[in-house]
């Protein structure tokens, strides 16, 4: 490719990036039917109609926004757990992951946010086209505790979808509260981590710390959409 061609392509990259970071920030702030196309353009520096050079709708880059919001966080969580040795047992690939998905989160804060905040606002079309991602991160936490139920870290009686929603609605709430000053990532990790493996309950005497007989139904995850 030309020298030229490669100059366009990367201010092309640069605007469509900057369309972008001003979309999330605006999404995240005031909500997304709140948000017109004027007003990313107006914060991205540039005229409304040089949007569709880009994209061809709100929608388009609202979906590209979500999409990001957690590819960020799958691929960071999915590269620090290759990165793990071999013989790492499944609590410190648990622990791998807290504590890689708050990073991410944070560290993309705009595009985490807005992905929180605004997913059910969005039109169905661009709910869809997003799940794809979703999904994906679902089950990269799935196959984490399918593991460490395997190898008895977690007790066989728990219902790994209830606990992977549970886990993730903490690990998302920080957007809104955490202070690095307060609480370094590593012990929020670290405490998250003894939570979710080892409960919050007082020990008991002759027995395990919160073991209960299972409800009567055999799948609790039944009750969740």
């Amino acid at each position: 490719m030309p020298k030229s061609a490669i100059d366009r392509q990367g201010r092309s990259d640069a605007t469509r990036s900057r369309i972008l970071d001003a979309a999330a920030r605006l999404f995240k702030d005031k909500g997304f039917a709140a948000t017109s196309l004027r007003d990313i353009a107006a914060t991205a520096n540039m005229k409304a109609g040089s949007l569709y050079y880009h994209f061809d709708s709100k929608e388009d880059i609202v979906a590209e926004v979500l999409d990001l919001g957690i590819r960020h966080v799958l691929d960071a969580v999915e590269s620090a757990i290759a990165d793990l040795p071999g013989d790492a047992d499944s609590r410190r690939k648990i622990e791998t992951a807290i504590a890689t998905h708050l990073e991410a989160l944070l560290a993309h804060g705009d595009y985490t946010s807005a992905n929180i905040r605004i997913f059910g606002q969005v039109p169905a079309q661009v709910q869809k086209r997003n799940m794809a991602v979703r999904n994906a991160y679902k089950t990269l936490w799935l196959g984490l505790f399918e593991q460490a139920q395997a190898d008895g870290t977690i007790r066989q009686d728990v219902d790994l979808k209830v606990l992977m929603l549970f886990l993730l609605g903490a690990l998302n709430s920080p957007v809104e509260w955490y202070r690095s000053d307060r609480l370094p990532i590593v012990k929020l990790a670290r405490l998250l981590t003894s939570y979710t493996l080892d409960g919050a309950a007082r020990p008991i005497r002759g027995g395990r710390a919160g073991l209960r007989r299972r409800p009567a139904y055999s799948d609790v995850s039944c009750l969740i959409s």
